[in-house]
């Protein structure tokens, strides 16, 4: 097995004005709530990254990328979309969600049950892990990893060793949530992308109930050649910015979440 860590610049065209969109909010089925989105700010993104994983950190977006062949992880630099450090993984290893813990960075695969562990500055891979069931999503919050397979379930890994250690089911008022993909938390609160589809789930990590829904339908726009659903939720904590982005989309925004009260998301970490 072969990798590869490259440098390379890739520079997308700057919008010419900021991308202004309101969702108005409402309340989804049997009254689970459904919260509006604004965007304030749009930025240049790789349509040619299947995107995975994000997450923002150091003052750049971390992105895993999938399709074999095309698997990678990269820092980006967050006004250009310039790639400015790559890993690229063996074409046999489909790329999927990815997260930070301390000084290293964790992703997984799709089906090959294998994760991989790089330093967090250099992308230097540190070491492999394994897992028997498919990888989809992966967020942390410094105590623990929450991975998502594609189910309704949620599993709960410990950090160091990457066993699992619990499992949460998620639900709203209609039953079982399916298709748990992207993930990302946000003030104790894990928002999730839900696959397929342009909706993300706000979803409590004690009961595992949806607490409300996300719906981003129209925020490409005219869905554009080649590009897929959403799929992609970053948290900016020290600016307090949500970042999404989708499948080969070639722009990624900036939102703020509406209709949700006075607080979008929980006060707490």
């Amino acid at each position: 097995m072969r990798y590869r860590v490259g440098m390379w610049i890739r520079r997308l065209p700057l919008a010419l004005f900021v991308v202004a969109l309101a969702v108005p909010c409402g309340s989804g089925e049997a009254g689970t709530p459904v919260c509006g989105v604004k965007v304030v700010n749009s930025y240049p993104h790789d349509p040619g990254a299947f995107s995975q994983g994000l997450f923002f950190a150091d003052g750049f977006l971390y992105e895993g990328t999938g399709r074999h062949g095309q698997s990678s992880l990269r820092r980006v630099d967050l006004e250009t979309g310039a790639v400015v450090l790559e890993q690229e993984l063996a074409e046999e290893f489909f790329g999927e969600g990815i997260a930070l813990h301390g000084e290293r960075i964790i992703q997984l695969t799709w089906l090959s049950g294998t994760g991989f562990i790089y330093d967090r500055s250099t992308f230097e891979l540190l070491g492999t892990f394994e897992y028997e069931h498919e990888g989809w999503g992966v967020t942390g919050d410094g105590r623990r990893l929450v991975v998502s397979d594609g189910s309704a379930n949620l599993r709960i890994w410990d950090p160091e060793s990457f066993e699992e250690v619990g499992r949460l089911r998620v639900h709203d008022d209609q039953g079982a949530v399916e298709g748990l993909n992207e993930l990302e938390f946000v003030r104790g609160e894990l928002l999730a992308n839900v696959y397929p589809g342009d909706r993300i789930s706000r979803i409590d990590m004690v009961s595992g109930k949806v607490n409300a829904w996300i719906d981003m339908p129209g925020l490409l726009g005219p869905r554009l050649d080649g590009a897929g659903v959403l799929n992609g939720i970053a948290w900016d904590e020290v600016g307090e910015r949500l970042f999404v982005t989708g499948k080969n989309w070639p722009r990624l925004y900036e939102i703020e979440i509406t209709g949700c009260g006075e607080r979008p998301f929980p006060t707490g970490p």
